[in-house]
């Protein structure tokens, strides 16, 4: 997604820099930072005269230590530089989950939905959420929902494995969107003149589990996931049943590449044929 939203930027002559541990694998264009988020000292000298910071991490592994440093320690740490060294930006945006909301109702929820997470996960995303909100720059979140993509393909692996279960009973909602929407939601947020301070980040069309696994049987040509109870499926994340609404991105202007998991995935399939 970074890497992405960096190609897009690059082609509008922007000057965009990647911040990371190892950088040499970032795509030609982006100037290359090498930097450690957990070690303070490495970020003594971050380049200067910046616009805007785009944060987004993925955390090294599913537990609460790893979230901790990706969305709570991460952010402060490279906050706190910026602001040291005296950096002027224009904006600072987070890229955030909608695993802060823990609806399992099926119910919509949009940006004043309220967030108690039940969870480590998102509670430490709310977490690096306050972090920003209290930076000394304005600052926008974006809750982004299920990224799949290119090298995001784990939903058609299973499929086509025969692996894919869901549970029967009423339906349970997903809600997802595509790489390239990812990284067109951001670079349209950070183009807007006066954009508001938080967004949801998914496609138009909240999905029931089961309704997306048996469409990409179909596109794949493999056999039908099967319906278990729910107590046999096995997953170490938390259990969430619940749609969420992109109408304030929509009114903002952004127009979707892919408005729905069916678009979406059709185009990843093409590509991997």
């Amino acid at each position: 997604m970074g890497t992405a939203l960096g190609g897009l930027l690059v082609g509008e002559a922007d000057t965009v820099w990647g911040l990371r541990r190892r950088p040499a694998s970032l795509p030609i264009g982006i100037r290359r930072f090498e930097a450690d988020l957990s070690v303070p000292r490495s970020l003594r000298d971050l380049p200067s005269g910046l616009d805007e910071l785009i944060y987004a991490v993925s955390p090294g592994g599913y537990d609460d230590a790893h979230y901790r440093a990706a969305y709570v320690e991460g952010p402060r740490r490279l906050l706190e530089a910026l602001d040291q060294q005296g950096q002027k930006l224009r904006r600072v945006l987070l890229v955030s989950s909608t695993s802060v909301y823990a609806q399992t109702d099926g119910s919509w929820v949009d940006e004043s939905s309220p967030t108690e997470p039940e969870n480590f996960s998102g509670r430490r995303v709310l977490e690096g959420e306050e972090i920003v909100r209290r930076a000394p720059w304005p600052a926008i979140i974006l809750r982004l929902g299920g990224i799949y993509g290119p090298r995001r393909t784990r939903l058609i692996d299973r499929v086509r494995s025969g692996s894919a279960l869901y549970s029967a009973g009423p339906p349970r909602y997903t809600n997802r969107i595509h790489r390239d929407d990812c990284a067109g939601a951001l670079r349209h947020l950070l183009r807007l003149p006066e954009p508001e301070t938080l967004y949801l980040g998914v496609d138009s069309e909240p999905a029931d589990e089961s309704a997306v696994l048996t469409w990409l049987a179909g596109a794949l040509g493999a056999p039908e996931p099967r319906v278990v109870p729910a107590q046999e499926i096995e997953s170490p994340r938390p259990s969430t049943n619940k749609r969420c609404s992109n109408e304030r991105l929509l009114a903002s202007g952004y127009a979707f590449r892919y408005p729905t998991f069916r678009e979406g995935y059709a185009a990843l399939l093409s590509d991997l044929t």
